[in-house]
């Protein structure tokens, strides 16, 4: 088992103070994250590396206990111990998910949810901090029986366009061990199609006296008879008279919430025009107070009928040539 250069794997000095610390994790985190490189396993790998050296370095305790053990690591190699201090690592306990400053690593279930069961940290970490491969049977302290943490579960939910831009609280009738009760689950605006919120502890139970499990709540959205969600954005489609798309004017555009809003159109306007109604669109999931944007494709409505003298008009003006 090698020992793992934490500093190294951030670019950083032993001296570096924990503002620099998160920043820096922060900067390497959003370049290597896994969604802004799809498919790239050495970013994968790096993303791994990042979070597990954070995981140690961004909590005070956990790296005065590193640092010590990176000047004794050779004796420990060895088969000595530390000082002569009777070093217990089996008793070094990760807090995982945690971190000071109101900004942490991701959890174990996160890290386990993006890369499956594959256990994200290292053997190091895991000897020295108290990682355990997610799937592994785990034994308490005092050596009692085994427990393994329950499966997650996952149930799909419908909410119409108005609940996922404004959030709601649904209530779910969940079963434990044949005992039924209820839990009330707030689904936070601004979420889309295949989203998921996870219920932490509603999940499978665990075995031998383990966790439970989590449920997640992956989203559906109900067809909607007015707008199209795509992405984060809203589409709809507002009806134009011609003389309106010629001659130019103003139309109203519907709006979620039952709102309505004015349209400037330019003067010869095409049918199947879009225009954009910039922050007008779905709320943005946490982002408080911000929204996505709302376009507008134009239908032209020609007249069904025309009055006589509406008809004269027309033929003039197709004698012009236009």
């Amino acid at each position: 088992m090698d020992f793992k250069d934490y500093y190294q794997t951030l670019g950083l000095s032993k001296t570096a103070t924990g503002k620099e610390i998160k920043s820096t994790y922060r900067k390497l985190a959003r370049k290597h994250h896994p969604d802004v490189n799809p498919g790239d396993k050495a970013a994968e790998s790096k993303f791994k590396e990042i979070n597990e050296a954070y995981e140690v370095l961004g909590d005070p305790e956990k790296r005065k206990k590193y640092d010590e053990l990176g000047a004794n690591w050779r004796m420990y190699e060895q088969g000595g111990t530390p000082g002569g201090a009777g070093f217990d690592h089996g008793g070094w306990s990760a807090n995982m998910g945690g971190g000071p400053g109101g900004f942490r690593t991701m959890s174990e279930d996160e890290m386990r949810e993006m890369f499956g069961t594959e256990n994200p940290f290292s053997d190091f970490f895991n000897t020295f901090f108290g990682g355990a491969d997610p799937g592994e049977s785990r034994r308490p302290r005092g050596g009692r029986g085994r427990t393994r943490k329950g499966r997650d579960l996952e149930h799909e939910i419908t909410l119409s366009l108005e609940d996922a831009d404004q959030g709601v609280t649904r209530r779910l009738a969940l079963k434990h061990d044949g005992h039924a009760r209820t839990v009330d689950v707030r689904i936070p605006a601004g979420v889309g199609d295949g989203s998921r919120v996870r219920v932490a502890g509603e999940g499978e139970a665990g075995a031998g006296g383990g966790a439970a499990g989590d449920l997640y709540l992956r989203i559906q959205l109900a067809p909607h008879g007015t707008f199209e969600r795509k992405g984060r954005d809203l589409y709809t489609r507002v009806h134009v008279p011609l003389t309106v798309a010629v001659l130019g004017g103003e139309v109203d555009v519907p709006a979620l919430g039952g709102r309505t809003l004015r349209l400037k159109v330019p003067p010869g306007t095409q049918n199947g025009q879009v225009f954009r109604l910039r922050g007008q669109g779905m709320a943005l999931a946490g982002k408080v107070g911000e929204r996505s944007d709302l376009y507008a494709t134009v239908e032209v409505q020609l007249p069904r009928q025309l009055t006589p003298e509406q008809r004269a008009q027309f033929e003039a003006l197709a004698k012009t040539g236009v």
